[in-house]
């Protein structure tokens, strides 16, 4: 028997109360053995550390801001917060040891330095700036902070329609290499890049889009090459784009939707260039803002935050389609899935 642990960050509105585990038994195929790790408000997003630190959005009394909690001893070591509302977005620079976080509603990128226990001092910050046509972007909304393949900082702001791309020292501090516009409305929330580093793909929440970028690591600049929708043309309801996966061998590439509440499934071309939707299916929830391949890639593990159930898929490597083997998992609230390695 092989268990693969997954961490599950959640809102808690409702009936939630914080970070949940459960297992994955690879030999079974099923989730099992749910627990709560830890008590935090609203843990929207979480990222796990190589030294087991767990950095999680947390939210309380007004402020929003991260809590540092050890995995093993399941206790908060820190707690960072701000008046306001909580990020969004958390990545780890392992190489740098630099904590990155992205809030959506104030529009900012923070840098923080990991000391050697773990805990964190903010060095640096980024006021972005810009507005999109619809409803949604009258202000700058910061969704996405993460490492690009060569270790620059790439950072998607919703409301702008923009991606930013930033040059970090080893101290924390950025500097903006690139910017680049998307068409209005299209809301970029998540980006991922393939395995060689050559291509990107970009999700547009508000738009249910996944573009085709060309990426420069010379100067760290982009260039469009295709968009193609996540949903089917004859859907006339809401549907709003959430996550985002690229298969280690970069030939599939993974969105969610929410409302549509689907999976959406897409071949890559051998050069990396296009795509193709090959698969949409259905997460059997309300909401799928977040879902995770395991470390194998045999498995894909879907979150749905309104229906406080989770989905479980067989993933075929040849085809990089999915099948449902388990469905409504008792998870409240999801809105993040990790696989803990």
């Amino acid at each position: 028997m092989t268990l693969e642990k997954i961490v599950f960050g959640t809102y808690t509105k409702r009936v939630s109360k914080g970070v949940y585990t459960a297992n994955l038994d690879t030999t079974t195929g099923l989730l099992q053995d749910t627990e709560l790790l830890v008590e935090l408000g609203s843990p929207t997003y979480t990222t796990l550390s190589q030294a087991h630190k767990l950095y999680a959005v947390d939210k309380r009394d007004g402020q929003g801001g991260i809590a540092v909690v050890d995995f093993a001893t399941q206790q908060i070591e820190q707690s960072v917060m701000a008046e306001g509302a909580s990020p969004a977005y958390l990545a780890v620079d392992e190489a740098r040891q630099l904590l990155y976080s992205g809030n959506y509603h104030k529009g900012t990128v923070e840098v923080y330095a990991i000391a050697t226990d773990g805990q964190i001092t903010q060095t640096d910050a980024y006021q972005s700036v810009g507005s999109g046509p619809r409803p949604e972007q009258g202000s700058s909304h910061v969704h996405f902070t993460n490492l690009t393949p060569d270790n620059r900082l790439v950072v998607v702001d919703l409301g702008a329609d923009q991606v930013l791309v930033f040059d970090v020292s080893a101290a924390g501090k950025l500097s903006l290499a690139s910017t680049f516009k998307t068409e209005a409305g299209f809301g970029p929330r998540h980006i991922r890049f393939s395995p060689d580093g050559q291509y990107a793909y970009l999700l547009g929440e508000l738009s249910s889009l996944l573009s085709v970028l060309k990426y420069d690591q010379a100067t760290g600049t982009f260039e469009l090459l295709e968009t193609v929708t996540t949903i089917p043309a004859e859907w006339t309801e809401h549907n709003g784009a959430a996550a985002l996966r690229v298969s280690k061998d970069g030939r599939f590439v993974y969105a969610s939707n929410r409302g549509h509440n689907s999976i959406a499934v897409f071949a890559v071309s051998e050069d990396g260039a296009k795509v193709e939707r090959v698969q949409l299916i259905s997460t059997e929830g309300d909401f799928p803002r977040d879902f995770a391949l395991n470390a194998t890639e045999e498995f894909v593990v879907a979150g749905n935050q309104n229906t406080d159930n989770v989905s479980l898929y067989r993933r075929d490597a040849a085809t990089g389609l999915l099948t449902l083997t388990q469905k409504d998992y008792a998870i409240p609230e999801t809105v993040r899935v990790e696989f803990i390695s």
